[in-house]
């Protein structure tokens, strides 16, 4: 054996090991501290709403003690989760579930439809249409508020849960969401339905919409998220308790005098939880639906 190979360096085994055991804790920490930046005003909030009064949320305020409940009581969601009263926010509550399961159901049939016509129809100037999605997307929505108002208003929707839910179920950005997804299915699979004879609804209702349910997914938790915290113009289509959302209803609380800090925390969290449950429903496919785009990207 030579002297080369009796001196050749061992490998620094634990050398690596720290090396690589330091950066797990290095990224651990990093994630601990981003959950908790994220995480903390959702559970100041929700302490906050178990507070019965609000001078000593604004007591609290500023030091850790906001973060601290000595004495939780429910009577806040006891005033707020009423059905009549001058503020019903159980009414707003429900009013804005109606409004986002029919948003959220209509825009993915209307938009998957509208993106499987795009990708597979016999559709002349589909590059043209495509260069018109993007251009609307562009568009701030504010600045057609005022011409929708009136349209709303001539066709006496005015104060209804319909005023809410037809304007929105058509988005460009959805559409052209779903029609790239939809335009890396193989051909095959397109022209093998059309030899077993079925027809453009069949196999876009059998064959497309089953093999999109994460694009799908993602379409209805962006969708859902911003029907969810929709305010200007719920603001300006509603004038009675009937149809109007509980974003709406929670502004209410914040008058010129005073505000109501307790009231409105508990509000915040009826209004939190059901589209934190909405989320946690959808996010296996919509993380599933990311990976898949890279991916094939």
């Amino acid at each position: 054996m030579t002297t080369a190979a009796i001196k050749r360096p061992r490998p620094k085994v634990k050398a690596t090991f720290l090396g690589y055991a330091v950066a797990d804790l290095v990224q651990a920490g990093a994630v601990l501290t981003i959950a908790l930046v994220i995480v903390s005003p959702l559970f100041l909030l929700f302490v906050a709403s178990l507070k019965a009064d609000r001078f000593q949320i604004l007591a609290d305020m500023g030091s850790f003690r906001a973060f601290w409940v000595s004495d939780p009581s429910l009577q806040n969601y006891r005033e707020v989760a009423t059905f009549d009263g001058a503020l019903p926010m159980g009414r707003y509550l429900v009013n804005s579930m109606i409004i986002l399961a029919v948003t959220v159901c209509g825009g993915i049939f209307v938009n998957s439809m509208a993106a499987f016509v795009l990708a597979w129809g016999r559709l002349p100037g589909r590059a043209l249409i495509l260069a018109l999605l993007i251009g609307l997307y562009i568009v701030p929505q504010e600045s057609i508020v005022l011409p929708l108002l009136s349209m709303v208003t001539k066709a006496g929707l005015a104060d209804s849960f319909t005023a809410q839910v037809l304007p929105w179920l058509a988005s460009p950005l959805y559409i052209f969401l779903l029609y790239q997804f939809f335009r890396q299915i193989p051909q095959d699979i397109y022209d093998a339905a059309i030899i077993d004879g079925a027809s453009p609804w069949r196999i876009y209702w059998s064959v497309f919409l089953p093999m999109s349910a994460p694009a799908l997914a993602t379409v209805a938790i962006l969708l859902g998220i911003e029907t969810w915290n929709q305010y200007l113009w719920p603001l300006m289509v509603t004038q009675t308790n009937w149809s109007r959302p509980i974003s709406v209803g929670i502004a209410s609380f914040f008058g010129h005098d005073s505000v109501y800090w307790n009231s409105a925390m508990a509000a915040s969290v009826l209004m939190m939880a059901p589209v934190l449950v909405f989320y946690l429903a959808f996010q296996s496919w919509f993380v599933s639906s990311f990976i898949s785009s890279a991916v094939k990207g």
